[in-house]
């Protein structure tokens, strides 16, 4: 994550956090102000629900967090593996940089090296005429 996004983040958390204190506050004044009025009359008070600043408060402190999540992901890869192999070849470890400049961690390379790396067919019945030639040259040798 960079720097801007992780301060968006931690602006969200605290716009949160603040919410949640002050939804907390505003039930135990409730609680206490209930309390109050029970012992001086006898009627029941109704219950108040949470005012509507600290609702605002919620919603925007969680959309300041995804923004601020969302600045911080890496970019979407392709998901056909013939897009991604293209893109490995032409770009390298540097198509696959995260944010702070550093090689993504499941970065593994060309996924077809295996196939451009494996040795061709074996010729086997030239294999075995070079092992008989040579297997008749020790013979000859030892005489």
């Amino acid at each position: 994550m960079t720097l801007i996004s992780k301060s968006i983040t931690a602006f969200g958390s605290l716009l949160l956090a603040h919410a949640c204190y002050s939804a907390q506050e505003h039930s135990a004044l409730q609680s206490f102000r209930a309390a109050t009025s029970a012992v001086l009359t006898s009627t029941p008070t109704a219950a108040t629900s949470l005012p509507i600043d600290i609702a605002i408060e919620t919603v925007v402190a969680i959309l300041v967090i995804l923004v601020g999540l969302v600045l911080g992901t890496s970019p979407l890869r392709p998901i056909q593996w013939r897009e991604w192999a293209g893109k490995i070849e032409r770009e390298g470890e540097d198509g696959f940089k995260d944010n702070n400049g550093q090689v993504n961690r499941d970065y593994l390379g060309n996924p077809f090296g295996f196939i451009e790396g494996r040795p061709n067919f074996v010729d086997i019945r030239k294999q075995r005429k070079e092992f008989a030639e040579w297997v008749k040259g020790q013979g000859e040798q030892q005489k």
